[in-house]
């Protein structure tokens, strides 16, 4: 098998299964060519961590919140596919790319 695993560990008493699997969606269809599985990894204790191999590119423990779809798929690309451009997802939002 060729291609990177990504794993997206979830609490399940936090009931956040629904959107570890919107974000292996997500990914899935964004690097299609790049990916071989994307697994959901039941867990507990507010638990929220995405794996690329041994890589860690999330955890909500560290960062304090979820990611933002953009900046997960920057962080898999980093890792999976560096230099590949991710069309509107690399582009800052509106606010930052206006001057004050």
């Amino acid at each position: 098998m060729s291609g990177h695993r990504v794993a997206i560990t979830y609490c399940t008493g936090c009931r956040w299964m629904l959107r570890a699997a919107w974000m292996a969606q997500e990914l899935l269809t964004t690097f299609e060519e790049e990916l071989a599985e994307v697994a959901l990894r039941p867990g507990s204790g507010g638990v929220f961590e995405i794996h690329v191999g041994q890589a860690l590119v999330w955890s909500r423990g560290q960062e304090g919140r979820f990611p933002e779809l953009r900046e997960l798929k920057q962080r898999v690309r980093d890792v999976v596919a560096p230099g590949r451009a991710l069309g509107h997802s690399d582009r800052a939002t509106e606010s930052t790319e206006q001057e004050p």
